[in-house]
């Protein structure tokens, strides 16, 4: 029986990627990397930049099963540069670590899935069905021209995804513990309450707006939303800013805003928390003579993938390379898995988070090699399960 092809080593092309500093929306060269490496591999690559937001969609073959790697190149900005132990767009290696912005969130994720297509393909030659590559710039940014529109562009072209997997670092200790097979929904909230100016010995003059504000915090607060969901934990609202920006002591202020975010899990909808605030906001407005404006924005949709055959894929991919057994979970904030989940069934798992975001960012070089063993199993699984 002839020998398995080593694994090709996803180090290389990690530290290229890290090296184009791509601080959402900046490209910088981080998608010509990869589609480069892709291109070598076969893939036809298409770029679709929206304003100024560059996307890559790249597949390989053109049959179904379709299973689509997902993630993104943009990384938030590094703070300040003289703070990091090694520049961070270094990509240097220390004491077996690889040092940059994006090197777990998610540019070793990326450099990983490359390195698994490419052992798979030298083990197993051209799959019974296709490949793909699904990489925004617009991840850490706004998410408006990013993975949201390049779906839409591509399902436009005929283009249908099958499975997908984000590589988003889910493990919050070491790889191998966690796989997210959903996400909780989110809805940000500010109010803004408008009375009237006057003097504080004078309250009949004026209609001071800060006690509805608060009569309308204290309602939204009391309400226990839920006390979880299956894989979810329970909802909940929290109130991050509270503004009257009032220096004087005798003045009755003008206006009052507050801000809040909700964390929501399947128990509910955004449409209904939205209107559950509007109630809310008017039952406190009946007994003001002010005005309560509310402005409600649901950046994404709790969603559970309840797919056992893919999960369970997964799971076992995982467990074969490490020896755990990941936890099927939920938490954590959003991803662009909330767009994707609207196209097919997606999950996530990549490589610990711990230091994303975070002056000195960096990863175990043993941590992207072991990832790119997972998906490497995961592909053989895929395509014999579902082929």
């Amino acid at each position: 029986m002839p020998d398995t092809p080593a694994l090709p080593d996803p180090i290389p092309l990690a530290r290229r990627l890290i090296q184009a500093p791509s601080v959402t929306p900046a490209d910088a060269g981080a998608l010509d990397v990869l589609e480069e490496a892709l291109s070598a591999l076969g893939f036809s690559c298409t770029r679709y930049p929206f304003g100024e937001v560059d996307n890559l969609y790249a597949r390989l073959g053109d049959a179904a099963p379709v299973f689509c790697f997902a993630g993104h190149t943009d990384v938030v900005p590094p703070g300040a540069e003289t703070a990091w132990t090694h520049p961070p767009f270094g990509a240097e290696i220390d004491q077996d670590l690889l040092w940059g912005r994006g090197a777990a969130d998610m540019k070793g994720a990326i450099a990983s899935m490359v390195a698994a297509v490419e052992a798979y393909l030298a083990r197993h030659g051209q799959p019974r069905g296709s490949i793909a590559f699904l990489i925004t710039g617009d991840e850490e940014g706004p998410a408006v021209n990013g993975t949201k529109k390049l779906l839409e562009a591509i399902h436009a072209r005929g283009e249908r995804l099958d499975h997908c997997l984000v590589g988003e670092p889910t493990n919050p200790a070491s790889v191998g513990d966690t796989i997210k097979v959903g996400r909780r929904g989110s809805l940000n909230g500010v109010i803004t309450v408008t009375g009237r100016q006057g003097h504080v010995a004078y309250p009949e003059r004026a209609d001071n707006p800060i006690p509805p504000l608060l009569a309308l915090l204290g309602r939204l607060t009391a309400r226990t939303l839920d006390d979880g969901a299956p894989h979810f934990q329970p909802s909940n609202l929290e109130v991050t800013s509270i503004d009257v920006g009032n220096a004087p002591h005798n003045v009755i202020p003008e206006q009052a805003a507050a801000k809040f975010n909700i964390r929501f899990n399947i128990a509910h909808q955004g449409g209904d928390l939205k209107q559950w605030i509007e109630d809310e906001a008017a039952a406190v407005r009946a007994g003001f003579n002010g005005r309560i404006a509310l402005d409600l924005t649901v950046t994404g949709e709790a969603f559970l993938t309840d797919q056992p055959a893919f999960t369970d894929l997964l799971r076992t991919a995982v467990i074969e390379v490490t020896g755990k057994a990941p936890a099927l979970t939920t938490g954590g904030g959003t991803s662009d898995a909330r767009f994707i989940k609207d196209y097919c069934p997606v999950a996530e798992f990549g490589l610990v988070g711990a230091t994303m975001h975070q002056i000195d960012e960096r990863v175990p070089v043993g941590d992207i090699r072991q990832l790119a063993a997972i998906y490497t199993r995961i592909l053989e699984r895929y395509f014999v399960a579902f082929a």
